[in-house]
């Protein structure tokens, strides 16, 4: 457990290098949301290849149907906005105030989604040094992005 919080850091910063990264093949070619389909395309079929590599067994069929349909589309759609939003903003802001809103908002929410347990995770109410905690944050927001 005490390697998680380095995964997840790299995970950030594999997310923020990656948004720079997709966003200028957007200016490049004049549209984000060709820079998003590209993203998408390339990154779905690394994922098929890694899930065709790594995977032993495949969901059962009943287990598959037992998803509700909101959730095959919504979580999609927000990701396809959510990155298409990020390769929009990343030229006009630059990477680190985007992302910095960016952290400011998935933060927001996560702690929503922990407080009431969204999705079936784990609760986690959020207490006085949460609180604390994401008043620094925003802070630290408008320290990070004054000029």
């Amino acid at each position: 457990m005490s390697y998680l919080w380095l995964l997840a850091l790299m995970g950030g910063a594999a997310i923020a290098t990656q948004a720079s990264m997709n966003a200028h093949i957007g200016v490049l070619l004049k549209s984000s949301l060709i820079g998003t389909t590209i993203a998408f395309m390339l990154s779905g079929l690394f994922t098929f290849i890694a899930v065709l590599v790594s995977t032993k067994h495949y969901p059962q069929w009943e287990a598959i149907r037992s998803v509700p349909l909101y959730l095959w589309f919504t979580g999609s759609l927000l990701s396809a906005f959510g990155v298409a939003v990020f390769y929009y903003l990343i030229p006009k802001m630059g990477v680190g105030p985007m992302m910095t809103y960016a952290l400011t908002g998935q933060i927001l929410i996560a702690m929503l989604a922990s407080h009431f347990g969204w999705f079936g995770l784990p609760i986690k109410p959020v207490n006085a040094d949460k609180l604390i905690g994401m008043v620094a944050l925003l802070a630290g927001i408008l320290l990070v992005n004054r000029e």
